[in-house]
């Protein structure tokens, strides 16, 4: 008798643990009978279901991030940009969620892609390159999250935030307008060396014209100093010849000798009776 109450115990135990299950407070559950939804939100704890009947299939209800490749656009101006953004979500009701992608987190990723896409296209297409890099950045974020998550309440879930990491052109764009970039600089370089070399000829020419005034003024002032030392000297010579005429002739027919003389020579024809031998005639007579 005993052996038979514990087996019975032992049975409605496993058919109680077979019955139940716990849903975590991170977790959304729904539950299934053949396949239809009989119940669905169910709050964190333990609940209890029909083995074979009845199946629960549980979701994670954390906030998801989806990181989509990045895809070209078109703007306003018809160019290409390529963006790179993120979306941040959540299930929030869990059995639209599962009606509409049959539980599978891929095909819903799929889905909440496809609807961020449109979003962005939409809103890029309205936009020019300068206002999608850097004009209207935190704007385009804002209304691309809340059409997201109109878009998506379809699927059940919530929208989060949408985030775009980067905004690049194609490889060909971008090779195009760097190739551009490269040749503006370029020309700005030669733009501001021919200014430079203009700037030096003319400071160079500046030079030259203050250079040559400065070597007329100093060849002037050295002129008339020179002059002016001159007259001074003449002055000098001719007060101290007045002063002793025949001293000053002596002395200098003494220094025409030693001139002379000093240079050498064997033979010198002069006239004995001129001028240049006046005193040494004086002094043999």
């Amino acid at each position: 008798m005993g052996k038979l109450i514990v087996g019975i115990v032992l049975v409605a135990l496993v058919a109680l643990v077979s019955m139940a299950f716990v849903v975590d407070e991170r977790e959304v559950a729904i539950k299934l009978r053949l396949g239809e939804i009989v119940e669905a939100e169910y709050d964190p704890g333990v609940h209890f279901r029909i083995p074979l009947i009845n199946s629960v299939i549980k979701f994670d209800r954390r906030i998801q991030t989806l990181d989509s490749r990045p895809q070209e656009f078109l703007t306003i101006n018809k160019k290409f940009v390529v963006v790179d953004s993120f979306v941040k979500w959540r299930i929030l009701q869990v059995e639209k969620f599962y009606r509409t992608t049959r539980g599978d987190m891929r095909r819903a990723a799929e889905l909440l892609g496809e609807r961020i896409n449109t979003a962005l296209r939409d809103e890029f297409a309205k936009r020019t390159i300068q206002e999608v890099i850097s004009g209207e950045r935190a704007e385009i974020m804002e209304l691309l999250a809340k059409s997201a998550s109109e878009d998506a309440s379809d699927l059940g879930v919530e929208i989060i935030d949408v985030r775009v990491k980067k905004v690049d052109f194609p490889p060909k764009l971008s090779e195009a307008i760097y190739s551009r970039m490269r040749t503006e600089r370029e020309r700005a370089a030669k733009e501001l060396r021919a200014q430079g070399a203009e700037a030096a000829e003319r400071i160079r020419a500046e030079a030259e014209r203050e250079r040559t005034e400065l070597l007329a003024e100093a060849y002037r002032d050295a002129e008339k100093i020179r002059g002016e030392g001159d007259a001074q000297s003449a002055e000098i010579y001719s007060t101290a010849f007045e002063q002793d005429a025949e001293f000053y002739a002596f002395w200098r027919s003494l220094s025409s000798y030693r001139t002379i003389f000093e240079q050498g020579g064997d033979v010198m024809l002069l006239n004995p009776e001129s001028e240049f031998f006046r005193y040494l005639n004086q002094q043999s007579q």
